[in-house]
């Protein structure tokens, strides 16, 4: 019996052991520098739409912006305009802008200067959708118009892995002349195709516009359409977003092309992404 019994022995019942396999962090997805914000918002992912704060305290970057506008009687509009990017302490930003218009002519004048300051109210993932205030005052040239400022709420989140959202909710008024007030709210949605190289999704513009003589016949404008972003170094980034007009006051098309560059800490500090921050 004790010759059977060790050549057939008894079986014996290991411990289970269940294994979790997990997707690798892409690395645009990252936490990175004193917010802890991923890396991905720290380049201008939607032309429409911004999200959060594009630069770490005292990080400089410069953006070339084209957007055109083709009516629906055949004539267009074109703004070009420069903009400089400073990251501040204290969750702040501040940027200033150059525009230019073109008419349909190709006549090119100047049209405003423009101030911009940014203040994220928490971190990155402190508060859901992580709010952020912004104000712009635009000193428009004396013969194009009256001066303008610009209010808005911004709101971004990582919905999954892969996929990044933001939301604009945004009121612009006219401080002279036809005092036109502007109400409005733009969305953003991108899937990235290929970790921070190339990203591709849907934006969204909502306008509803009033003049002192019109307030009560609004002009709604309402354009959908793709956006593509590519990355082809670090710090170099080409946005590119045509929208159609889907209202009857929308213009028939409306395109951006933005070409971004990041030149880096002025103090020489340089922010690694760092998957444990805001974890």
């Amino acid at each position: 019996m004790a010759a059977e019994s060790q050549d057939n022995p008894t079986p014996i019942r290991l411990p289970e052991v269940t294994v979790k396999g997990e997707m690798p962090q892409l690395d645009e997805e990252k936490a990175i520098g004193p917010q802890a914000q991923p890396e991905w918002t720290t380049r201008r992912r939607f032309s429409t739409t911004r999200v959060y704060l594009q630069k770490q305290p005292w990080e400089i970057g410069f953006e070339q912006w084209w957007r055109g506008r083709f009516f629906r009687d055949g004539s267009a509009g074109h703004l070009v305009e420069e903009e400089l990017e400073l990251g501040l302490p204290y969750r702040a930003q501040l940027d200033l802008y150059e525009n230019w218009m073109i008419d349909g002519r190709r006549r090119a004048r100047h049209h405003d200067v423009a101030v911009e300051l940014r203040y994220a109210l928490a971190d990155w993932g402190k508060i859901p959708l992580n709010p952020t205030l912004y104000g712009e005052w635009k000193f428009v040239d004396r013969t194009q118009g009256p001066d303008v400022y610009e209010l808005k709420l911004l709101l971004g989140e990582q919905l999954a892995p892969r996929w990044h959202w933001a939301f604009n909710g945004i009121l612009e008024q006219e401080v002279g002349k036809t005092r036109a007030t502007e109400w409005a709210f733009n969305q953003g949605l991108s899937y990235t195709m290929i970790d921070s190289k190339l990203s591709a999704g849907l934006e969204m513009e909502f306008n509803h516009e009033t003049t002192k003589t019109s307030r009560g016949h609004p002009e709604i404008r309402f354009l959908l359409g793709p956006s593509l972003q590519w990355r082809p170094t670090p710090r170099f980034h080409v946005d590119l977003v045509p929208l159609g007009g889907l209202t009857h006051d929308s213009p028939r098309v409306e395109a951006f092309v933005v070409f971004g560059i990041d030149f880096g800490n002025v103090t020489g500090q340089h922010f690694t992404p760092n998957p444990l921050r805001g974890q």
